[in-house]
């Protein structure tokens, strides 16, 4: 039997609260306490096979550096072109599956994370990433089901879209997956984005290998465990964990390397870029490039807002999640008729932000994710300490004696070209600049021209002629702009998100305009009534009349 489809009707996955008392809550710390008696031996997954190594790496929280969650085993090369084998080897038959028994693979496996696995996807992140309950939440359940919901619908309506057909003519549209494999780089900071990236080429009939971040092995090992549960087909998502040159190396170099769906910083996903370039003579076709990078990303305030809405939105758009996601605010533009107001506010709200494990769930404020970031970011406040045109106002403190614990920093410079406005620092440190009220529009060139980056921003004010102003003066200056609210906190289907300039490929995750990117067109035209003759009618002889 045969029949045109429909999937179900995408529905963003309602945020539970994690009350005191709530039965998600106490689900939740009970999946904690059973995890952290737990030492976890993760393998990677190539061609549906559990592979280990001698080679077996350490995990620990970063909130808790003593305590060891378990062990990963780190492969080699030979790992990555293992893994490459199984998905070319996988390809035919996954691409030829029809599209609904895929689609119902990454529904059901969207149905498990919302229910029978959401503590423990959530409970995974929260102690590999150190996220608190609440942004486990929207991150690791709610997102995630979200991209494998909505990417269902999306690849249904891309399907559906059809060519106009003239009289007699049949035109058809078929979406093809790309010629090779594709190959997913993720990032630590989202589980959802690192279970995205693979998931959405996947969809659309690619076949996939997936490097992790290290620090994210803890999480994925549990969505890889979804994802073969709901029925995934063994070689079509191969989970490897090695280092990313090694990867590279070996990928980069393949002739049927057919794309790479990336999240992770500017400088790498430049250097790829780079390499690909040099390597574009191998390969069987030009292979698809999007990503996601880095970002810089502003509030700008007019003199109209509302203080106590801004400062809010940069309580929260710079620090939750220790301001560890690519759309944190970390520059933030203030006029001087309200900086007393705002500096008063914002100061209330950050001086009561308690830190620790999150475990714990009255802590909103948990570690940055490693050494490397803990060091590179206490730099920057040792700086700003010292520094003649910089001023901490708040935090600056830091220990990673038990954890990697950087306290929420504010800094005000007096230089809108201080090191912190420019450079990325992805963590809990932002910068604000007061300007004179009545330069708003010398300030919107400042905003536009000091970051490299284009990926979010947000302008607040009351006047809306302010408003139209900033959005058209600063269309170029953020992929996703947010208008009297924090620039971060984009949800699936309501704000595709990606940036551009330094900020990647703009490809929008989260809409179907990524889905496209995974997907070679092919234009069929089908003749009923095919010419017998090839003369045109404008080759006829006129006939002469006689008068």
């Amino acid at each position: 039997m045969k029949g045109l489809y429909q999937a179900p009707p995408a529905k963003n996955e309602p945020v539970l609260s994690y009350a005191p008392e709530s039965p998600e809550r106490i689900k939740l710390k009970k999946t904690i306490g059973q995890l952290r008696m737990t030492e976890m031996d993760i393998p990677m997954i190539i061609d549906g096979k559990e592979v280990r190594t001698d080679n077996k790496i350490r995990i620990h929280p970063p909130h808790e550096i003593k305590h060891t969650l378990g062990y990963y085993h780190r492969g080699d090369a030979s790992h990555v072109e293992m893994a490459i084998q199984a998905a070319l080897d996988a390809k035919e038959k996954w691409a030829a599956m029809s599209w609904k028994h895929r689609a119902s693979i990454f529904l059901r496996a969207a149905s498990m994370i919302a229910g029978p696995y959401r503590a423990r996807v959530n409970a995974s992140t929260m102690l590999g990433q150190s996220k608190s309950a609440h942004q486990a939440e929207i991150d690791a359940a709610c997102e995630m089901v979200d991209f494998l919901r909505f990417n269902v619908e999306y690849m249904t309506e891309i399907f559906t879209r059809q060519p106009e057909s003239a009289p007699h003519i049949w035109n058809r549209i078929e979406q093809r997956p790309l010629e090779g494999f594709v190959f997913a780089l993720t990032p630590f900071n989202f589980t959802s984005i690192a279970g995205n990236l693979p998931t959405a080429p996947a969809m659309m009939g690619n076949t996939v290998v997936w490097k992790v971040s290290n620090q994210q092995v803890y999480s994925a090992h549990v969505l890889m465990e979804v994802f073969r549960e709901a029925g995934l087909p063994d070689g079509v998502i191969n989970l490897v964990f090695v280092s990313g040159p090694v990867a590279g190396k070996v990928i980069f170099s393949h002739p049927d390397f057919a794309g790479i769906h990336f999240t992770g910083s500017t400088a790498v996903f430049q250097n790829i870029w780079k390499t690909i370039g040099e390597n574009i003579h191998k390969y069987k076709s030009y292979p698809r490039i999007v990503g996601e990078t880095g970002g810089k990303n502003f509030v700008l305030i007019h003199k109209t807002a509302n203080p106590s809405q801004v400062a809010t939105a940069i309580t929260r758009g710079a620090f939750e999640y220790q301001g560890q996601k690519c759309s944190a605010a970390s520059r933030i533009y203030v006029p001087d008729n309200l900086w007393p107001e705002i500096k008063e506010l914002m100061l209330a709200q950050v001086n009561s932000i308690t830190m620790g494990p999150p475990e714990r769930f009255g802590n909103f404020f948990n570690a940055v994710i490693d050494e490397g970031s803990f060091d590179k970011l206490a730099g920057f406040i040792d700086r700003a300490k010292t520094d003649k045109d910089a001023e901490i106002i708040s935090g600056g403190g830091y220990d990673k004696s038990v954890g990697y614990y950087i306290e929420p920093t504010v800094i005000v410079t007096t230089d809108p070209h201080y090191i912190t406005m420019e450079e990325e620092l992805f963590g809990p440190i932002v910068t604000i600049y007061i300007y004179e009220a009545d330069k708003f529009e010398e300030v919107m060139e400042l905003v536009d021209t000091t970051s490299i980056y284009a990926l979010t921003g947000s302008i607040f004010a009351k006047d809306r002629y302010v408003i139209e102003r900033a959005s058209e003066r600063l269309k170029n200056a953020a992929g996703n702009f947010y208008i009297n609210d924090k620039p971060t906190g984009a949800v699936v289907s309501q704000q595709p998100f990606g940036g551009a300039r330094g900020s990647g490929t703009n490809d929008k995750a989260g809409s179907e305009l990524n889905l496209l990117r995974w997907v070679s067109p092919r234009t069929i035209k089908e003749c009923f009534l095919p010419a017998e003759d090839y003369k045109y009618p404008f080759l006829e002889k006129p006939v002469c009349k006689k008068h």
